[in-house]
């Protein structure tokens, strides 16, 4: 045995056998029904109960909202099922591991710092939403929209406490994660169903037609927030997981799948949580908008805070407080998994566990400040416009690097630690885009696929000319 696979396999052990840097043996695949309830419990799940309320704050039309979230959910899906998921079970390695190979040791460094510090802000909003649950019996006050910091020590001491728990699940691994949101996400998906037919009989809604009228032909959004449209939907929807899909984070998940129709089981996360869940949410919210607090903050021209926990409790009392929590567990759990993997690949002698940990106490620091979750969509938004146009690199390198005339992986086959023609081809595609969205007002979920799409052609024609050159 080489020296160089006694260290590897050292690592491995110390890695817990998460299959860091080695891809992932078949003995440890997984069949499609596994990743069913991981992803119908991640996305029927704590942001769906901030998201959902978004529908009605942006004066969207019931057209656009059912027939809008029907087409962006299903392109989210085909992007999982064609790009994420064909390519994870050609390699089987994470996204952190395959874009070493591409960018070198140095560059990806940087894209893996970013990355793991961006879920860790992702998994410190859903210990917030679930924070505004467990607060309901010790009366604390809940956090405004406009809210940054901590409103007192019970909302820390809460927010603390559940930091806690979900980091030690998530840092037992890809198989106690899986089985956590497997045995969650009934519950989280059961509570939807009865938060959206309680609200339903609070509104008075008894047929299809009055249940259209809450949405009717839209209306002006409330003070502070965007008007959306059909296609606002549409691309919304698509790219709320740009970062998962097209930007290839879900690599790191579906490596683990015996086949690439794993990535159908995507469709119960998308059509659960992204339709069933996000219409149930806005129904609370439609409720709540009704009450005499939320219509002292419109007549103040103010929009109305969202409160997940408040919320499913006055529909469903208990259950909607086991809900919400549990809701922002599946998806704090491998948000923080993925976090992990991210720091491991920078720190890949440090254990699975402790990196883990370290992921864990970072989303609970940012857990403690309500204005990630209280910007959640923004933040989603600008996240995916980061991070998606580094999956195109992975893309179009693996289904164009033969008619590129082009060296797969060429980071490692030339021992480079800064690629170039990486660097170039991401800095032009983000900054040309985030330069449209601020000059022109563009909605920044609309120049995310022109900028994944511009970033994979100029890593193809800069790879071809600076290998070319070396060469």
């Amino acid at each position: 045995m080489s020296q160089v696979s006694i260290e590897q396999d050292a690592i491995e052990d110390i890695a817990g056998g998460e299959f860091e840097r080695t891809p992932v043996p078949t003995s440890k695949l997984k069949g499609w029904k596994s990743f069913i309830g991981m992803y119908a419990g991640e996305h029927a799940a704590g942001t769906e109960f901030m998201i959902g309320p978004l529908f009605l704050t942006a004066g969207v039309s019931a057209f656009d909202l059912i027939i809008g979230l029907l087409i962006g959910n299903l392109l989210a899906v085909l992007s999982w099922r064609f790009l994420t998921a064909e390519i994870a079970v050609k390699n089987r390695l994470t996204l952190y591991y395959q874009l070493e190979k591409i960018c070198g040791k140095k560059l990806v460094t940087g894209y893996n710092l970013a990355n793991g510090i961006l879920f860790c802000f992702l998994a410190g909003s859903m210990i917030t939403v679930s924070a505004t649950a467990v607060g309901i019996p010790f009366n604390m006050p809940m956090p405004k929209l406009d809210d940054t910091l901590p409103n007192g020590m019970t909302w820390v001491i809460i927010v603390i406490v559940i930091g806690a728990v979900i980091s030690l699940i998530a840092a037992r691994g890809y198989d106690t994660v899986t089985k956590a949101a497997n045995w969650m996400s009934p519950i989280i998906v059961l509570a939807f169903i009865a938060c959206g037919i309680v609200a339903l009989s609070q509104l008075g809604v008894d047929s299809f037609s009055k249940f259209w009228d809450i949405w009717g032909e839209g209306s002006d959004p409330f003070p502070g927030q965007t008007k959306f449209t059909f296609w606002h939907v549409v691309i919304w929807s698509w790219f709320a997981n740009g970062a998962m899909h097209i930007g290839m984070s879900d690599l790191s998940v579906f490596r683990f799948a015996k086949e690439a129709k794993a990535g159908w089981a995507t469709a119960a996360g998308m059509y659960v949580g992204h339709y069933m869940a996000w219409i149930a949410a806005a129904l609370l919210y439609a409720v709540y908008i009704q009450s005499p607090e939320a219509l002292s903050y419109l007549n103040n021209g103010q929009a109305p805070p969202v409160a997940p926990g408040p919320m499913a409790y006055n529909a469903i009392g208990v259950l909607g407080i086991i809900a919400v929590v549990l809701a922002g567990w599946t998806t704090a759990n491998p948000t923080i998994y993925r976090a992990g993997l991210a720091f491991q690949a920078i720190l890949p002698k440090l254990s699975t566990a402790k990196v883990t940990i370290l992921a864990g106490t970072l989303a609970t620091i940012a857990g403690l400040f309500p204005a990630f979750a209280m910007k959640l969509l923004g933040f989603v938004a600008l996240y995916g416009f980061i991070l998606a146009p580094f999956g195109a690199i992975i893309v179009f390198e693996h289904f164009f690097h033969k008619k590129a005339g082009i060296i797969k992986n060429y980071a490692e086959a030339a021992n480079l630690s800064f690629s170039k023609s990486v660097f170039w081809a991401w800095a032009i595609s983000f900054g040309l885009f985030y330069f449209i969205s601020i000059q022109f007002d563009v909605f920044l979920s609309f120049v995310t696929l022109p900028a994944w799409l511009l970033c994979g052609l100029l890593f193809l024609i800069f790879s071809k000319y600076f290998q070319n050159k070396k060469n």
